[in-house]
């Protein structure tokens, strides 16, 4: 066997073995005659780091709440490629998107309710040192729907009242607030068309709803005489995460009468962000986000976008949090520019 032969058994043997250990992808690449397989892995890599460079993860709620249709939206109007790419998330919850943000790796903002905070205040009492807020998107009125014969908080104490299934804004919020209201009542969690129809029936007291007026179930239902909104006194003791509010005749015209206000509550709803050390990589994809949202919110405001977006006010606050430095940069920069730039 000449020393010839042998070098080119040797060679064969060598391109055999690199077709038959290399990994699918790069056997695809040879045969398509694209760039080498050095090269290829660097820009495959280049552009795996571009791409996470600048995605966002924003922590939404629940796949069949409002939240995670305003994340969606939000995430219409933002992206811009590899520029900036906006993943919204499902979780339980309100409560567990500040979990999720605190603790989670690829979560950089949140959609909370305010009061969402007070779970950790034991706990994790430097929380806010650690979340700011973007936006106060919309509040969620507090609504107390009773029956005929409820005619005050009072008349409340030990009857069932229904918060909607676990999870939800009324079902974390609602005992809260009772509790601080000092009204000790049998909670009940199950979804909110049931507990309605056990209203009709006499089995349930009240139910609780905390979400943006007007709600589908008192405006398309009928009611008897009666059934009605209790009015929430707002005092000192919830300054801390609530704000007041009004329930109308124009929101509920079956319900209210014409020129009544019926007092209650509201429970900010917040887009919010980890305090992220100004200049880092996650401090700028939450500045750029901001820039983008802040700039482009007028495209929020047509149809095909909650309603609600029209009455969006950027510089709205949010009780007991500080607002993201870049956040309140762009509305520095708004303030200064010349009137009707």
């Amino acid at each position: 066997m000449t020393a010839l032969f042998i070098g080119r058994l040797l060679a064969m043997l060598t391109i055999a073995a690199s077709i038959i250990l290399a990994p699918p992808w790069k056997n695809r690449v040879a045969a398509q005659g694209q760039q080498p397989p050095g090269q290829r892995v660097t820009s495959y890599e280049q552009r795996q780091e571009k791409m996470n460079a600048w995605t966002v993860g924003l922590a939404a709620g629940r796949i069949e709440g409002a939240p995670l249709r305003l994340a969606a939206e939000m995430a219409r109007v933002v992206d811009d490629g590899d520029n900036l790419h906006v993943l919204p998330i499902v979780t339980p919850g309100p409560t567990e998107n500040l979990n999720s943000l605190l603790y989670l790796r690829g979560v950089d903002l949140a959609i909370i309710n305010s009061d969402s905070l007070e779970e950790y205040r034991i706990a994790f009492p430097e929380i806010r040192q650690h979340i700011s807020y973007l936006l106060n998107l919309f509040p969620s009125e507090l609504h107390v729907f009773v029956r005929p014969e409820i005619q005050s908080l009072q008349d409340l104490a030990g009857k069932k009242v229904n918060f909607n299934t676990l999870g939800t804004a009324a079902a974390y919020s609602g005992p809260l607030i009772f509790s601080r209201l000092g009204i000790d009542i049998e909670k009940t969690f199950i979804p909110h068309q049931v507990a309605l129809q056990q209203m009709r029936k006499g089995e349930m007291a009240a139910v609780v709803f905390i979400t943006s007026k007007p709600v589908d179930a008192f405006v398309r239902s009928k009611w008897e005489p009666g059934f009605k909104f209790l009015p929430v006194p707002y005092d000192r003791k919830f300054e801390d995460y609530y704000l007041p509010a009004v329930l109308a005749s124009d929101d509920y015209p079956a319900l209210i009468k014409q020129g009544e206000r019926i007092s209650t509550m509201s429970v900010p709803t917040a887009l919010v962000s980890y305090n992220w050390p100004v200049g880092s990589n996650r401090y700028q994809r939450v500045a750029r986000f901001t820039d983008y949202l802040f700039t482009r919110v007028d495209k929020l405001q047509v149809p095909g976008f909650d309603p609600q977006w029209k009455s969006i006010n950027l510089s709205a606050t949010v009780p007991g949090l500080a607002r993201f430095q870049a956040a309140q940069e762009w509305l520095d920069r708004q303030a200064r520019q010349p009137p009707g730039k």
